[in-house]
């Protein structure tokens, strides 16, 4: 065979050798990789997430009107809390609510209240609160989030009150509490009004209040 066959021959068998720095970081990814492996079902052991049960929980509103005050409330939500750990108070709160379901009792109130002078509930069909977080006291709550309407995004507080856990009939464990917030309704693009005398018709500030209960359910 001549020299220069066995050395291609040569060339493709003989193996070929790795430099040490190579080596060591094939080494460290490998780690990673198993350490990163075993992690991810220990963190998920230790997250919870909770559901609020609709019927035990309300979302409401009121708004000035003239001299009075108008109550309403929406009837077609979803909220959920999630951890990253086992303690619910290390949670965010997240919660989207169907503006169609806006309702205060009166069928042509809610109607308006769902048109483009107001909600536009076509257009925007939901709400939404994103948690960043939340502070909780022996008896206090702070839920701290962004809050969404007609497209728009501001940062928001609810402040109110820890109610407690408690198990239930099935064994579930549940957590109570209610907060609220005033708005301005102008900052979300909810700027109708009308001058009746000196005053104006409806107020620009608006509390919100959520009363909710929620279950565990990992």
């Amino acid at each position: 065979m001549c020299s220069q066959a066995r050395a291609c021959l040569c060339s493709r068998t003989r193996p070929r050798r790795l430099g040490g720095g190579v080596l060591v970081a094939g080494l460290l990814l490998t780690q990673v990789a198993v350490a990163t492996a075993q992690a991810a079902p220990a963190a998920a052991a230790r997250s919870s997430h909770w559901v609020v049960d609709i019927v035990h929980s309300q979302i409401g509103f009121k708004v000035r009107h003239l001299l009075g005050r108008v109550s309403g409330t929406f009837t077609d939500w979803y909220g959920v809390i999630l951890t990253d750990d086992h303690d619910w108070r290390h949670g965010r709160v997240n919660v989207t609510i169907q503006t169609k379901s806006l309702t205060t009792g009166n069928d042509y109130r809610d109607a308006d209240l769902r048109s483009p002078r107001f909600f536009s509930t076509d257009s925007f069909p939901e709400i939404k609160f994103q948690g960043t977080g939340m502070a909780v006291g022996d008896s206090t709550l702070d839920i701290i989030g962004l809050l969404t309407i007609k497209g728009v995004t501001h940062p928001i507080t609810l402040r109110g009150t820890y109610q407690g856990l408690a198990e239930d009939q099935s064994g579930h464990e549940r957590i109570a509490f209610e907060a609220s917030a005033i708005l301005d309704r102008r900052q979300y693009g909810i700027d109708w009004n009308a001058t009746v005398g000196p005053n104006t018709l409806i107020g620009n500030e608006v509390e919100i209040t959520i009363e909710m209960e929620a279950t565990r359910v990992r």
